[in-house]
């Protein structure tokens, strides 16, 4: 139980930390910089997954990677 009061704690003054960086233009700037590097990351895991899953299931890989459904 003490765990979890610490791990509510850290989260809370996460959110805390991140809300008094916000307000400073430079921390709003490392802040967007961040969120684009997570956008990009999960951008690419999506791709490589829909690769991958076409090429496990034998749908073109190339349809897949642009996100539209082959033709039957």
């Amino acid at each position: 139980m003490k765990k979890l009061l610490w791990f509510l704690v850290g989260v809370a003054a996460g959110f805390v930390l991140a809300h008094f960086v916000n307000k400073d233009p430079r921390g709003r700037e490392v802040l967007a910089e961040v969120d684009a590097r997570i956008a990009e990351f999960t951008e690419r895991i999506g791709d490589a997954y829909r690769l991958e899953d076409a090429r496990l299931g034998g749908t073109d890989a190339a349809a897949a990677a642009s996100g539209s459904t082959p033709a039957a």
